[in-house]
């Protein structure tokens, strides 16, 4: 583990951490949590073949809270001055629901500093949080998770007892949020994987509007994974953005590959497809 590091940026003391070396790669976590609750167990293999920067957003884990308003577009501005700061002109991004948020937030306030685009269980609209009650129980955080949250956020935050305001300070972000238009979707050129889960707070069919939005974008599905679980697959989710990130690493023939468990199946496979374009990613459990 790396020394703590710090950057003042934006009046935050912004909590980042370096991996590796290679091609920029910016990991931005979920609400909530923390670097090592999110990366953790993905960062080895990402440091691999990358310079990974993971950052703990405002008020998350070692960053501690100001008063400012938590906004994505807040939170986007510390990230680009980061970079800034770092002399990185472009980095991919691999962002985690309100990671993945803000990841399209930098995107739409500096397209020049994004490379390639993974945006997992990120949601688009705000009825893409799963708020007021509308997803079935099973779906949703148990208080299990949000025990192990609070938890992690203790070890590490300069006070330890500000979990209950975050989630206060996280529900008036998401409330607030009105995420990217269909036509800025349709604006975005970075290459763009899709990650969710099956049992996500994202549905499938909102997930392939977002990929028929996006001109060069791919799906990836993990199977019966809900929102929090997608989190808790490192070894699938790493088969699915390896190859995505560094396509040297794939092998590509004409119709599907089996890569560590999961599939890549060519629409012209399926009776049924999300769509006529060959990027769809299924793993197994």
């Amino acid at each position: 583990m790396p020394a703590p590091t710090y950057a003042d940026v934006n009046g935050l003391r912004l909590y980042y951490e370096v991996h590796g070396s290679g091609r920029p790669l910016m990991l931005l976590h979920g609400g909530l949590l923390t670097i090592d609750l999110n990366f953790g167990a993905m960062i080895p293999a990402l440091a691999a073949s990358h310079t990974v920067i993971a950052v703990e957003m405002q008020g998350h884990g070692h960053t501690a809270d100001i008063e400012r308003e938590m906004t994505l577009e807040n939170f986007a501005d510390d990230i680009v001055t980061l970079l800034g700061r770092l002399a990185i002109d472009e980095a991919d991004f691999f962002g985690y629901s309100l990671g993945g948020a803000v990841s399209l937030a930098v995107l739409a306030r500096r397209r020049q500093l994004v490379g390639k685009l993974v945006l997992a269980s990120t949601p688009w609209r705000r009825d893409d949080f799963a708020i007021d009650g509308q997803l079935d129980a099973d779906r949703m955080p148990t208080p299990a998770d949000g025990r192990e949250w609070e938890e992690a956020y203790r070890r590490v935050a300069p006070d330890p007892d500000r979990f209950a305001a975050l989630v206060t300070r996280l529900g008036a972000l998401v409330g607030a949020i009105d995420g990217p238009s269909p036509e800025q979707l349709a604006a975005i050129r970075a290459p763009t994987l899709i990650l969710i889960g099956d049992r996500d707070f994202i549905s499938i069919a909102r997930a392939a509007e977002m990929r028929e939005l996006i001109r060069d974008a791919q799906l990836a599905i993990l199977p019966g994974a809900t929102h929090v679980e997608v989190t808790r697959r490192p070894e699938q989710v790493l088969a699915m953005i390896a190859p995505f990130l560094d396509p040297a690493r794939r092998t590509t023939p004409r119709r599907r590959v089996v890569l560590r468990g999961c599939d890549h199946f060519n629409s012209r496979d399926r009776r049924r497809s999300l769509s006529t374009r060959p990027s769809v990613w299924h793993c197994g459990q």
